[in-house]
C-alpha cells in the first residue's frame, strides 16, 4: 500500500476514538436532565469509556501481531457497533455507563492497529510522514466533531449522536473489508498468555521505549485529561451553550491542524527529531499559561488559548517520538502500539479522575496540565542524556539497507 493510502486508512482507524470522545461532549450536560442524573454520574461516562478504551488496547495490538490486523480489526468494530447501539436506546445513565464502557474496548483497536500498519511497512523519516498525515487528517474530524455534535444535539437530540457514531464504525468495517492488505503474517503459536506477558516484559523495562512513551504520554495524555472537564469549564463557568462549545472547539483542533502542516513541510527539510524541541517550548508556555487560571476569571480565550498552545506543540513532537518508540520492535509493533497507547489513555484517564475530584474545573485545569507537560518535557531529557537510547532506530545502518517491505533484521 502506498504511504498516502496507509495514511488514509490509519487516520480513519484512529480517529474512531477521539471523534467518538468529541461528538459526546456537547452532549454531557442534557444528558443530566435527559436521564434524570448528575454530573458526577454523567463524569462517569466518559472515565469509563477511557477505561475500557486504555485497557483493551493491550489486548488488541498483541492478539493482532499473532492473528492479523484485518480480522481484529473486524472483532472490534463489531464490539464497537454493538455497544453504540446499546447506547442510542439506553433507557438509563447505568446502561448508557455499560455502553460506553465496552463502545470504549471496540473502539481500542483502531488506534494500535494503525500504529502497527505503519510500522510493519515504514521506518524512519517516512514512519514520520505518515504519523504525521495521519495527525493533519485526524485534526480534522475531532475539530469538528464537538461542532457537529452541537448542532446534532440542538436539531435532533442527544440520541443522534450515537447514531452518527454507528455510521463511523460501518465505514471503518468497509474500509477494512476493501481498502485494507494484510501487513502482518498470522502466528497463531504467539496467541498465548506466555508471549503476551514476554512481550510487555520486553517493552516495559526498556528505557528507550519508556522514555520515548512517556513523552508522548505527557503530551498527548494532557489532551484526553482537558476533555474531562472543558465542558463545564466553557458551558458551565463561562457560559457557551453546546454550539458555541462545539464551535470555540475548533480553535484548539485547529492549532494543532495547523501544527501538523507547519511539520508536514519543514520534515522535507530537516529530520522529524530535530522538531521534537520546539514541540516540547510550545507544551512548555501552554503549561505556563493554563497555570494562570489560578488568578485571573475564566474567558473563552483564557480557557481556549493555552491549550491551543499545547496542542501545537503535540503536533510537533508525535511524529518523531512515535515511530521513536515503536522502531527497535518489528516483531511485536502490535504489542508496542497498544502499550504506547495504554499508557496514553491511562495517563488521561488517572489524571481526568483526579480532575473530577477538585470543586472547581478550572482549577484542575491550572494544576494538571501544568504536571502533564513536565512530564513529557522530563521525559524527552531522559531520552536525550542517554545515547543508548536517543537513537531512534538501532543499527540504523543495517535498517536502512533493508527493502522497504522488510522490517525484521537479520539475527
Amino acid at each position: 500500500m502506498s504511504e498516502r493510502k496507509v495514511s488514509f486508512i490509519g487516520a480513519l482507524f484512529v480517529a474512531i476514538g477521539p471523534v467518538t470522545l468529541a461528538l459526546y461532549t456537547p452532549a454531557m450536560t442534557q444528558i443530566i436532565d435527559a436521564l434524570n442524573t448528575t454530573q458526577a454520574m454523567v463524569n462517569l461516562t466518559m472515565t469509563v469509556y477511557f477505561g475500557g478504551f486504555a485497557t483493551a488496547q493491550l489486548v488488541a495490538g498483541p492478539i493482532s501481531d499473532a492473528l492479523g490486523r484485518k480480522p481484529v480489526t473486524f472483532v472490534f468494530m463489531g464490539i464497537f457497533l454493538l455497544a453504540t447501539l446499546a447506547a442510542l436506546v439506553a433507557p438509563t445513565i447505568e446502561v448508557l455507563i455499560a455502553a460506553r464502557f465496552v463502545q470504549g474496548i471496540g473502539a481500542s483497536a483502531g488506534i494500535a492497529i494503525s500504529r502497527a500498519i505503519v510500522r510493519d511497512l515504514y521506518r524512519g523519516d517516512r514512519s514520520a510522514r505518515i504519523m504525521n498525515l495521519i495527525g493533519i487528517i485526524l485534526a480534522v474530524g475531532p475539530a469538528f466533531a464537538p461542532t457537529l455534535g452541537g448542532a446534532m444535539l440542538q436539531l435532533f437530540g442527544w440520541r443522534a449522536i450515537f447514531f452518527f457514531m454507528a455510521l463511523m464504525g460501518v465505514a471503518v468495517v468497509l474500509v477494512t473489508a476493501f481498502s485494507l492488505k494484510e501487513t502482518v503474517v498470522a502466528d497463531r503459536s504467539r496467541f498465548n498468555l506466555a508471549s503476551l506477558v514476554s512481550s510487555y516484559g520486553q517493552l516495559l523495562t526498556n528505557a528507550h521505549f519508556m522514555a520515548t512513551t512517556l513523552t508522548l504520554a505527557g503530551a498527548i495524555g494532557a489532551v484526553y485529561t482537558m476533555m474531562t472537564f472543558l465542558p463545564f469549564i466553557l458551558m458551565g463557568q463561562v457560559g457557551l451553550s453546546p454550539t458555541e462549545y462545539g464551535l470555540g472547539m475548533l480553535l484548539q483542533t485547529g492549532c494543532f491542524f495547523l501544527g501538523s502542516l507547519v511539520v508536514r513541510h519543514l520534515i522535507g527539510r530537516y529530520s522529524a527529531y530535530s522538531l521534537v524541541l520546539p514541540g516540547l517550548v510550545f507544551i512548555f508556555l501552554g503549561s505556563i499559561a493554563s497555570m494562570a487560571l489560578f488568578f485571573v476569571e475564566p474567558t473563552y480565550l483564557r480557557v481556549i488559548l493555552p491549550t491551543g498552545i499545547y496542542s501545537a506543540g503535540i503536533a510537533f513532537v508525535m511524529p518523531a517520538m512515535t515511530t521513536a518508540a515503536l522502531a527497535p520492535f518489528p516483531r511485536i509493533a502490535g504489542a508496542a502500539a497498544s502499550l504506547m497507547g495504554f499508557v496514553q489513555m491511562g495517563t488521561g484517564l488517572v489524571m481526568g479522575t483526579i480532575g473530577g475530584l477538585f470543586a472547581n474545573p478550572t482549577n484542575a485545569m491550572a494544576t494538571l496540565v501544568p504536571i502533564l507537560g513536565l512530564v513529557s518535557c522530563v521525559s524527552y531529557v531522559v531520552y536525550r542524556r542517554h545515547p543508548h537510547i536517543a537513537e531512534p532506530e538501532p543499527r540504523a545502518d543495517v535498517i536502512a539497507s533493508l527493502p522497504v517491505g522488510r522490517t525484521q533484521m537479520p539475527d
